[in-house]
């Protein structure tokens, strides 16, 4: 056998099977893991030997759910993830990103998800098909590449935009056809899905029929569906239902992203969700899920008004929100009602925590719930709600402490599921599971609290993600399979990241490699840009 590139040593072995751990010399060339030798055999040689006596070698950590569409064109560094270990980030999520558009659709969603990525005007996007958004990640910064590598889902709701604008209705047939063509060309062009956002304008105003028609199209392509669904509180597990039904009719493989029940109404009952997927794997179908592990959730103040008031787009909600009479219906439907874009339930400005403004001048909110600075300015939470969505044009984020840790370790423990972080990178004061998710599973839920073995978590933020994604050489330390590997010490692996201190790194993570070459580096993030986009196949599955 011929000298490797790379040689680990030594190194205690999670081959993301769930199978248990081994010791072993695992050999690199080529961007690949050539070969794997088991102690008590003779060593392998190597160009370079890494000693690694007291760390575990695991595939690298897939990131199902990911807000970086930006990020990794932003930042070359993006040490948020490569420090966690993810080698691969799955974009596009929750039914809102930047392809495929045209120049209206482009300028009205860099408005809509200003709080997730920023408007966008620090980057040339000059890209409008899939296929053009791919390259782009492939090019990533003067031609090398990007920091980790991503995948991406097709955004419904961008589609929608695209193909009907912001009109609560349904869609016209030749409408339809447009967004199946658009479904399809994504698709073609590496896609691995589509994605849902069913609380957020204007994706929440497709009715089943339509999302059913658009997963026929993803089913032939043998992609799958994530829909970010229509209710996380009152009427989530209906919302559960609902999707299962609509994928089981369409003949789609559904993965449901952030998969949690949060708010009062939830709390202890993540068993029924448990069961209602139970039943349905057990009818044969194709099912995933992944979580975050926190309570909080994180997204934008504009995401909590009803449905109503985002009809027409960013521009039409800043108007009603402007006039008194209009905003005085949105805030009935928050604090009596139960907007829809709160899930049903009736808002608690003491959960609704300012994490990041777009405008500096507003920075004094962040860190305070919407219900303590209303009090410091002697002032009603909804005056202080609407003049934040107002001045900052829709671009303020949130945390939302609604969630119950009983619901995040049973959901956990599920045999279909795998890590996403949700993590938004945007704001003064993000959501630590940007920077910690997967440590903190490592650190905390795997070895301080026994949810999970190390082998088990391993297992689900590795092969599991790897499977749904149908990578066929990605998810497992085996050979002939990409280098893309992390080593971790088991005893010290934490997320750095805490709520107080969010962009804080992680610890005891002192190696991340790409396609066999270090991006992290004794702790450090090194200049290498391994990450490239990673496509599907691009034929469709035959019927």
């Amino acid at each position: 056998m011929a000298s490797m590139d790379l040689v680990v040593r030594g190194a205690r072995v999670v081959d993301g099977s769930g199978g248990p751990s081994y010791r072993a010399d695992v050999g690199i060339r080529g961007g690949r893991i050539a070969e794997l030798r088991r102690d008590g055999g003779p060593r392998l040689s190597g160009a370079r030997v890494l000693d690694a006596d007291g760390l575990a070698l695991a595939p690298g950590f897939i990131d199902m759910h990911a807000h970086s569409d930006l990020a990794l064109l932003r930042d070359p560094d993006h040490s948020a993830k490569a420090a966690q270990g993810v080698t691969l980030e799955v974009l596009g999520q929750d039914g809102l990103s930047y392809a495929p558009v045209d120049d209206r659709t482009l300028a009205e969603v860099r408005k809509a998800i200003t709080g997730w990525n920023g408007d966008g005007s620090d980057l040339d996007i000059d890209w409008r098909t899939v296929g053009e958004y791919l390259d782009r990640l492939d090019r990533g910064f003067d031609g090398e590449g990007i920091a980790v590598n991503a995948a991406y889902l097709i955004p419904q709701g961008t589609v929608r935009m695209y193909a009907m604008g912001w009109e609560d209705r349904e869609a016209t047939p030749r409408e339809l056809d447009r967004m199946r063509q658009l479904v399809a060309e994504g698709l073609a062009q590496g896609a691995v899905g589509l994605s849902s956002g069913l609380t957020y304008t204007p994706g929440m105003y497709a009715p089943d029929a339509e999302l059913t028609a658009l997963c026929e199209v993803v089913a032939r392509y043998g992609g799958y569906y994530c829909p970010h669904h229509r209710s996380y509180g009152a009427g989530a597990l209906r919302a559960y239902e609902e999707m299962v039904e609509l994928t089981r009719a369409a003949g789609c493989a559904l993965h449901l992203t952030h998969a949690t029940l949060n708010f009062g109404v939830n709390e202890g009952r993540a068993p029924e969700l448990l069961a209602l997927l139970d039943k349905a794997l057990a009818d044969g179908c194709d099912i995933t899920l992944d979580t975050y592990p926190y309570t909080p959730g994180c997204t934008t103040l504009a995401a909590v008004l009803p449905s109503w008031a985002g009809t027409g787009g960013p521009e039409a909600v800043l108007a009603r929100l402007r006039d008194a009479e209009t905003a005085e219906r949105i805030r009935h439907d928050l604090e009596v009602v139960g907007a829809d874009g709160c899930h049903g339930v009736p808002v608690d400005w003491e959960t609704i925590e300012i994490s990041g403004v777009s405008d500096p001048a507003l920075a004094g909110f962040v860190g305070r719930t919407v219900a303590r600075s209303a009090r410091e300015r002697g002032e009603a939470p909804w005056t202080t709600a609407r003049r934040l969505l107002v001045e900052d044009g829709l671009g303020t984020t949130i945390l939302q402490h609604v969630g119950h840790e009983e619901n995040v370790r049973a959901i956990m423990r599920h045999r279909v599921h795998t890590g996403g972080s949700d993590g938004i990178l945007q704001g003064a004061k993000p959501h630590p599971r940007a920077y910690g998710t997967f440590p903190h599973y490592l650190g905390h839920y795997a070895r301080d609290l026994g949810i999970l073995s190390l082998e088990e978590m391993v297992a689900h933020l590795t092969s599991r993600p790897a499977a749904r994604l149908r990578l066929p050489d990605r998810g497992l330390v085996k050979e002939g399979y990409r280098a893309d590997v992390v080593l971790f010490d088991p005893d010290t692996v934490a997320a750095g990241a805490t709520f107080e201190r969010p962009r804080t790194l992680p610890t005891g993570i002192p190696y991340v490699l790409i396609d066999g070459r270090f991006v992290i580096e004794d702790g450090r993030r090194t200049d290498v840009l391994a990450g490239r986009a990673v496509r599907r196949a691009p034929a469709p599955v035959s019927s």
